[in-house]
């Protein structure tokens, strides 16, 4: 495979792995939950203006939707971590393909095939292990059950910023757009977030290191990675590929701050993984 085959995967590579580091960069810094999730859509929505173009276009009611979807997810995301484990965040997050499902038919007029359906019931199952027993808190997992609760509604605005950017992918134009609403969702929770992160308390110089990282490689750096990738790999490719951020974000937790899941978690995100994956293989066999 020549070097203009494997860049642009490894640039999917490195965005996934960014992505991934969300969970132990937010569990590491000692702002509050709504400070991080405000300041680090902040930082992200300044540098996707500068280094993006396109994306300072103006905004249409599409963009507006979009962008509120959008910041919707970086919001409870956030606040997610804080409360529950890391793993558990991104696996609820995951779920989106689930919503997607159940309403694509409704917004976007896309029908269900029957085989969806086996993977509906793969992918609730999956999410129902989340909610099965009683996690016992921990120093980086402080309230397992409403961190939970949130990374489901984190799954359930990502699922709708995925359809979101399909509905403004059929006005045309779709790069430019999705940018200018990616820039918005942060706008959005930056402003959302902010009346709970004032005031700020004395704050160590590496909490704001943490969230200038957040900001400028977790989300923005591998934002502009896949959005480059996209272009040349196929759709398939890159949602395999996408994968690593699920599977390796509980291993970065582990390694930095000795978190591990509970047994029903686990085997909850192994089923979402797995029915992801193979709704992904078998939607790219059908075409």
């Amino acid at each position: 495979m020549s070097a203009t085959h494997v860049f642009p995967r490894l640039q999917v590579v490195v965005a996934a792995l960014l992505f991934s580091t969300g969970g132990v960069a937010i569990k590491s810094c000692a702002l509050t939950s709504w400070q991080i999730a405000s300041f680090r859509c902040g930082v992200a929505a300044v540098v996707m203006w500068l280094i993006l173009p396109q994306a300072r276009r103006r905004w249409d009611r599409r963009v507006v939707l979009v962008g509120l979807a959008y910041a919707a997810t970086l919001t409870f995301y956030a606040l997610a971590n804080k409360a529950t484990t890391a793993a558990n965040s991104i696996f609820l997050q995951s779920t989106a393909p689930l919503y997607i499902l159940l309403l694509a038919p409704v917004l976007l007029g896309e029908r269900t095939r029957r085989r969806d359906l086996f993977l509906m019931v793969g992918m609730a199952a999956g999410m129902a292990l989340f909610f099965v027993g009683h996690e016992a808190p921990t120093e980086t997992a402080p309230d397992p059950a409403r961190g939970n609760l949130l990374g489901a509604l984190a799954g359930f605005s990502w699922a709708l910023t995925v359809m979101g950017l399909r509905w403004i992918g059929r006005s045309g134009d779709s790069g430019s757009h999705a940018s200018v609403a990616v820039v918005a969702g942060n706008v959005f929770a930056f402003l959302i977030g902010l009346p709970m992160a004032l005031p700020v308390a004395a704050v160590a110089p590496s909490d704001w290191l943490l969230v200038v990282y957040l900001g400028v490689f977790q989300i923005s750096i591998a934002y502009v990675l896949l959005t480059h990738a996209v272009r040349v790999v196929s759709a398939f490719e890159v949602a395999l590929l996408l994968l690593i951020d699920p599977v390796v974000t509980p291993l970065w937790a582990w390694w930095v701050h000795g978190e591990v899941p509970g047994a029903w978690s686990s085997a909850g995100g192994a089923i979402v993984v797995l029915v992801t994956a193979v709704k992904t293989w078998l939607d790219a066999s059908r075409r």
